[in-house]
């Protein structure tokens, strides 16, 4: 059934029907259009369009149809309809005849799927909140379980200071804690319902729009029809959410990936998040983790779809626009999915202390603390830099530690260096020194971590 056909005399075109019909994949909105019908009916009752009786009617019988759409048993693949919008009304047609014929007046496609895509984007933001939760709680209670464990910090790839394991983990608390605050404020933001916008200019019907946007949970109306109906922000808004996140997940996947490695050999991650080579027999390969930074590129796409999609419509509505659901439906599903598996992933993981403390201790990571030893006894701090560095030159050609050095050979490079120098040298110290707010000593990590398990 379509619903502008009478206008038309001839049919459309199977190829015209391939490009344009939307049931496939707009389906997903069933729920969110079918609650959206239920709303309208009641604002068109008391408009007087219908009676009790019909507008009754209309509400057990799109009840009936949400019970099945939540279900998943609404039979779409033998439908013939155009799009989500005309499969509700023919289900409702063939069950009520001309009552179901009233049930579109006053109302467009146009503010009907901008309502039902903001309830959709709505109860999905709801989900992902939950999702990056997770994946915190997964990140503090592996950092909980390993507070100890010492590995080397990076920068440019190359060892730099060492720093606690559960520092690393709280790095990526915090990107997840921006993420959640971004998908928080997205839900304030497109909270506003454009129902009984019409077309593009409003409706001629007494609605009470304050009303219809309470009784779907919206916080107020949107105030001008013409945006009401062509307002995609909230889908660029949750493309720009989901492919941040994504790349905090692939930057904590690119760091977990080295970590695993044969050359690093930090951690091991389980069997049910790895697997093997059909040619080589000794392989595991970090399989989960290159999928969640693989993904990435995937969602970044749909964003930069969107975005040219509409950088060059007029207003209000334009068929373009149906270009948002794809995109956005599969960026959310990948991004849902590679949250789940980031938290099994990090509950797998296994840390081989020694050999992290080992790398910790080899990057010659304790140079900075022989500068600030030697800045203690009043060398200016840049002298004190160039000294540091020749004692490396020196450790490097004889192939030892700063701390496996003698004082006798020390100090060849300032006479101020004393038997003292070894205590500031040993990892600990080096770690733990950082005590400041937001640094890798312990107290500061261990408070950080008892602030985030307070409000888990």
């Amino acid at each position: 059934m379509s619903l502008w056909g009478g206008r038309f005399q001839d049919g459309s075109s199977a190829m015209f029907r391939r490009v344009n019909d939307s049931l496939p994949f707009d389906r997903a909105l069933a729920s969110q259009d079918i609650r959206g019908s239920i709303a309208w009916s009641k604002a068109i009752y008391k408009a007087g369009v219908l009676t009790q009786s019909e507008q009754q009617q209309l509400e057990d019988a799109l009840q009936a149809l949400l019970v099945k759409a939540e279900a998943g048993t609404l039979d779409f693949e033998a439908s013939n309809e155009e799009d989500i919008h005309s499969f509700v009304e023919a289900t409702l047609i063939e069950q009520l005849g001309d009552i179901a014929r009233k049930l579109h007046t006053g109302r467009s496609r146009n503010d009907q799927v901008a309502t039902d895509f903001k309830l959709w984007t709505r109860e999905h933001i709801d989900l992902l909140i939950d999702d990056i939760e997770n994946v915190k709680r997964s990140l503090v209670g592996t950092a909980s379980n390993n507070k100890t464990v010492i590995l080397p910090g990076y920068t440019h790839l190359q060892r730099a200071q060492p720093v606690r394991y559960p520092h690393w983990c709280l790095a990526y608390v915090e990107m997840f804690k921006r993420d959640l605050s971004r998908l928080r404020d997205l839900r304030v933001r497109l909270n506003q319902s454009p129902l009984g916008c019409g077309a593009l200019a409003g409706t001629t019907y007494p609605i009470d729009r304050h009303e219809i946007a309470s009784d779907l949970g919206f916080d107020s109306p949107c105030l001008n029809s013409l945006d009401a109906v062509s307002d995609r922000d909230f889908v660029l808004e949750l493309l720009f959410v989901a492919s941040t996140s994504m790349m905090h997940m692939s930057r904590m996947a690119e760091d977990l990936i080295f970590f695993n490695s044969g050359e690093a050999g930090f951690i091991t991650l389980g069997d049910e998040v790895t697997s093997g080579s059909s040619l080589m027999p000794q392989k595991k390969n970090p399989d989960a983790l290159e999928l969640m930074r693989g993904k990435c590129g995937r969602v970044f796409g749909s964003l930069q779809g969107m975005l040219v999609t509409m950088k060059g419509l007029p207003l209000a509505y334009n068929k373009d626009m149906q270009e948002d659901k794809e995109g956005l439906l599969d960026a959310v599903t990948q991004w849902h999915i590679c949250l789940c598996i980031a938290c099994e992933v990090v509950d797998s993981i296994q840390l081989d202390a020694e050999r992290c403390a080992k790398a910790a201790r080899e990057g010659y990571a304790n140079a900075t603390e022989l500068a600030d030893y030697l800045v203690a006894k009043g060398i200016p701090f840049r002298t004190a830099h160039d000294i540091s560095g020749q004692v490396v030159l020196a450790a490097l050609e004889q192939k030892k530690a700063i701390e496996e050095m003698s004082v006798a050979e020390l100090k060849q490079y300032s006479d101020l260096i004393e038997d003292d120098v070894y205590e500031i040298l040993q990892l600990e110290y080096l770690v733990d020194k950082r005590n400041i707010l937001g640094g890798t000593g312990i107290e500061p990590v261990t408070a950080a971590l008892n602030a985030e398990l307070a409000q888990s």
